[in-house]
């Protein structure tokens, strides 16, 4: 429950509500509050304490709602939390799929590719799960900006999204859900073959084409020049479908595949 608050803080809170997006650290509160930072970290921490804020994480903030019911338990948008607590990053993998409506599958986290050091892969912040993956900030194309409130964040576009999935399966929910968005892509609105290549190519992964090139034929998808321009780019050497499964499976020669999953035209979700 929130306890009191005298005029003077509440109006360093109301502040804060209109001139601050989002979630924000000492700095940004020092800037828009123009006070001394030692001043205004006793005043966050003092406020958090009563309720007036929600603490994101050591040493980042977020105004909560005046009118929540319960304001002990609000939480952030994990999006807004995300471009405070990941920056310079993106949104991506399933998280993005589910955005641009390549699959009906609801996914428990959210991914977010960081340009930002990181110790693990898995970090939890205001009870969301957050999926991590370092990509250096050069490596940042391909996304959109969408808005979440007053806060802009970046989001893969759906073809980066793909090509994001089908080098790292596992921020796609497994090899089978990966086809599953490869067909829905490949049959929808979002197509863009030439896009698709050249993504491809600027990620530098040619296992990214590997894994294209088989599930187009296994699935039967009719987009046979996209098959060859998956063919060009095979390279030498072994890779597994999907490195999350530790079985060996099959050799597939043809892409270069070690086929540790088996897709069905008719499942492969």
């Amino acid at each position: 429950m929130r306890l009191g608050i005298d005029e003077k803080n509440r109006a360093a809170l109301e502040r804060l509500h209109r001139d601050v997006a989002g979630p924000f650290d000492m700095a940004a509160a020092a800037r828009v509050l123009r006070m001394p930072p030692a001043e205004v970290r006793r005043l966050l921490s003092y406020l958090a304490s009563r309720g007036w804020l929600s603490r994101v994480r050591r040493g980042v903030y977020t105004t909560v709602p005046l009118g929540a019911s319960e304001p002990s338990d609000w939480r952030e948008d994990p999006w807004r939390v995300a471009v405070s607590v990941f920056a310079p990053c993106y949104v991506g993998g399933w998280s993005a799929c589910e955005h641009w409506e390549l699959t009906e599958q609801v996914f428990r986290g959210v991914v977010v590719m960081t340009a930002r050091p990181i110790r693990g892969t898995e970090v939890e912040v205001q009870g969301t799960a957050f999926r991590l993956k370092h990509v250096p900030e050069n490596a940042h194309f391909g996304t959109r900006v969408v808005w979440r409130d007053r806060v802009k964040v970046k989001v893969s576009d759906p073809t980066r999204t793909v090509v994001d999935i089908l080098d790292d399966p596992r921020l796609g929910g497994g090899i089978r859900h990966v086809a599953a968005v490869v067909r829905e892509y490949l049959s929808g609105a979002h197509r863009n073959e030439k896009l698709l290549v050249e993504y491809g190519d600027r990620l530098g992964n040619r296992t990214v084409f590997k894994r294209l090139g088989y599930i187009i034929e296994t699935l039967r998808l009719d987009v046979h020049t996209l098959t060859d321009a998956c063919c060009a780019r095979v390279s030498t050497g072994l890779t597994r479908l999907d490195p999350s499964v530790d079985t060996n499976g099959r050799v597939l020669k043809r892409w270069g595949l070690r086929v540790n999953v088996e897709l069905k035209r008719e499942e492969p979700s």
